[in-house]
């Protein structure tokens, strides 16, 4: 009979390459990680692990294996997470990843609500890129994501939370200040900072400006909003940020919304499929809202 056990360390030699580093994220010993990967190859008749001098790796067969065991193990935490839920689905740890573009605007108005409706909660933020997130979320490191909605999210399960605009941010000197009432083909021909590629929000944000025919500012790529803000606070060019990021005006920006239809992103809330905790995402769920309903973008 195969064991638990032994599916972690196989997971452990591929994630660190390396004997003893495995062991101590087992918390075993040395030998008696690599023996007992020595009995689960003996027991499967496979060689799972290469093993060199100085590294470890898994070979073709223990490459596919790990996969599948990773599946198991997520089992088991969901069945361990599941029985302790029985006693208070309300309560112990929940991780919730964030991107970037979003965590700093958004806790800020939801973190206080959700620490009072799920006081026995312990809350873990993660914030990451896309693309880690999701994998995360599959693996079963995170518990949710709060972010963008993407067609790529269709293998998951997701509940909408808010529609969040996108807006123009312009030096105080620019010529679409005097629009007063601003479409996006006012932005033909304009060149528009960006994100640096890996940021979700650059595909998105410009999916509408390339639409309305603006061109991308390639000169220069900024790695966060706060460093795209200060770019246009400085004269270089004009950005769409969400609207949660405009709510502190500065004196050397001028924010302006679109006229209807105006573009957005969709911010949703992202689980596994068949998650466990459905009492706990609901109340999550139901908490954001109403916090949301009292912001004004």
């Amino acid at each position: 009979m195969i064991k638990i056990r032994d599916l972690e360390y196989l997971d452990a030699i591929d994630q660190h390459r390396h004997f003893g580093k495995a062991a101590a994220a087992c918390f075993v010993s040395q030998p008696t990680l690599s023996g007992q990967l020595m009995k689960l190859e003996q027991q499967l008749d496979l060689q799972l692990v290469e093993r060199h001098r100085h590294n470890v790796m898994l070979t073709p067969a223990g490459t596919q294996l790990v996969k599948d065991g990773r599946k198991v193990l997520q089992a088991a935490e969901d069945f361990q997470r599941s029985a302790k839920n029985l006693l208070d689905p309300f309560a112990g740890e929940l991780h919730i990843g964030l991107i970037p573009t979003l965590a700093p605007y958004l806790l800020p108005h939801i973190m206080g609500d959700l620490a009072n409706s799920l006081p026995k909660i312990q809350f873990y933020l993660h914030e990451k890129q896309t693309k880690d997130l999701l994998e995360q979320l599959d693996n079963g490191k995170l518990d949710v994501l709060l972010l963008p909605y993407l067609d790529e999210m269709d293998k998951f399960e997701s509940y909408h939370l808010f529609d969040e605009p996108f807006i123009l941010a312009t030096p105080t000197s620019h010529i679409l200040n005097k629009q007063k009432i601003l479409t996006l083909s006012d932005l033909h021909d304009q060149n528009i900072l960006t994100l640096e590629d890996g940021h979700c929000l650059k595909d998105q944000a410009l999916g509408y400006c390339f639409s309305a025919g603006a061109k991308e500012n390639t000169s220069f790529q900024a790695t966060s909003l706060e460093t795209l803000r200060h770019m246009v606070g400085s004269g270089m060019g004009i950005t769409l940020l969400p609207a949660l990021a405009t709510l502190q005006k500065q004196d050397n920006i001028c924010y302006q919304s679109f006229n209807k239809p105006s573009p957005f992103r969709k911010i949703a809330l992202v689980i596994r499929p068949n998650y466990s905790r459905m009492e706990c995402i609901r109340a999550l769920v139901s908490s954001i809202r109403t916090s949301m309903k009292e912001v004004t973008m």
